[in-house]
């Protein structure tokens, strides 16, 4: 008995169409704040997105909301994370001030060197004393922090009494401590509002990395930069998470190949590629004929004397709070110290 043509066909569209159902076993859907063509979506969370779904054989598709498309505000993402409203999320740590109050220490100022060696060191840290208490409610796919901060304003800042009266839009728990205590009027806000309040002057600068200029067009609101050489002024933690129950629910096959794009060496990964793409926004900058302010050794002395209480009072806060505060910051320091050793 033959087979009509046309049943033939159908026979094999319909096998195509099981084969590809088969073979897309699961659609992730990741969240996060900033356009899709900035510096951490483009070259950090897509690279990441396209090996897991090239390492799956295409059976994890990964469905990229940039911008908050996917409803609420930044600070919502790590419960949309844990609530499962997204099954990744990044998110800045200290959009939710006081929720993870051990990683807080690599915010502190001047602790780190380089974003890599910090990276590698918030991972092992995070390995030894987070992921049961803090992390506890999802599951952590990276953790890093950019390069070092840059002061941003309308007005030169090269000295501490320079801050006295600016407005200075801070990022974390962490820098809005220190900076309220050098003397700055600080404003909390998520970075996407930032080029906003400047230009409203509901700012008068703003405190991030180089990297993340370009995305915000900064060097077209502000004509000043003050930079640190050296250890950074401060850096901020970022948290890259899945929705526990969702990566509880792959096959064991699956689950691996989240596992092996993600851990330490991706963190380290994330804090080295953010760090390069300093370059690129210190050069806008400069090609704008914008003043950029790099403090020399003995400049840099007093901003670290000045800022020695932050430290202090973090440790001491952190203590009272039933941690181990000095603890803690013992432990960060010393595994940055390992991991720069090798740079």
């Amino acid at each position: 008995m033959t087979t009509p043509r046309h049943t033939l066909l159908g026979l094999l569209a319909a096998a195509c169409l099981s084969t590809t159902a088969a073979a897309q076993e699961v659609t992730l859907r990741l969240h996060q704040f900033l356009p899709a063509q900035a510096n951490v979506p483009a070259h950090i969370l897509d690279v990441w997105a396209d090996r897991v779904e090239a390492d799956s054989d295409g059976r994890i598709k990964i469905d990229r909301f940039p911008s908050m498309q996917l409803g609420g505000s930044p600070p919502q993402l790590i419960d949309q994370a844990i609530d499962g409203v997204a099954d990744i999320i990044w998110t800045v740590a200290g959009y939710t001030p006081g929720r993870f109050p051990q990683l807080e220490v690599f915010e502190l100022p001047f602790i780190s060197p380089d974003a890599e060696a910090t990276s590698r060191a918030y991972w092992e840290l995070a390995e030894a004393r987070m992921m049961d208490t803090d992390f506890a409610d999802f599951k952590p796919l990276g953790l890093w922090v950019h390069g070092p901060g840059v002061i941003h304003a309308n007005r030169p800042v090269t000295d501490v009494a320079d801050l006295r009266g600016l407005k200075l839009r801070a990022p974390s728990r962490t820098t809005t401590t220190m900076f309220t205590a050098l003397g700055a009027t600080s404003v909390g806000m998520p970075v996407p509002a930032v080029p906003e309040s400047l230009s409203r002057g509901v700012i008068d600068g703003a405190v991030i990395p180089w990297e993340v200029v370009p995305a915000l067009k900064v060097q077209e609101l502000v004509t000043y930069h003050t930079e640190f050489p050296g250890d950074a002024l401060y850096t901020l933690a970022f948290i890259f998470a899945m929705n526990q129950d969702t990566y509880d629910a792959l096959p064991a096959d699956l689950q691996a190949v989240i596992d092996a794009n993600s851990g330490l060496d991706f963190s380290a990964f994330a804090g080295r590629v953010q760090q390069e793409y300093d370059a690129p926004g210190r050069a806008l900058a400069a090609e704008r004929g914008n003043t950029i302010i790099t403090l020399d050794e003995a400049q840099v002395a007093a901003w670290r004397s000045a800022s020695q209480p932050t430290i202090d009072n973090w440790i001491a806060e952190t203590t009272a709070a039933g941690l181990d505060g000095q603890g803690i910051y013992d432990d960060a320091v010393a595994l940055i110290a390992k991991h720069n050793a090798g740079n």
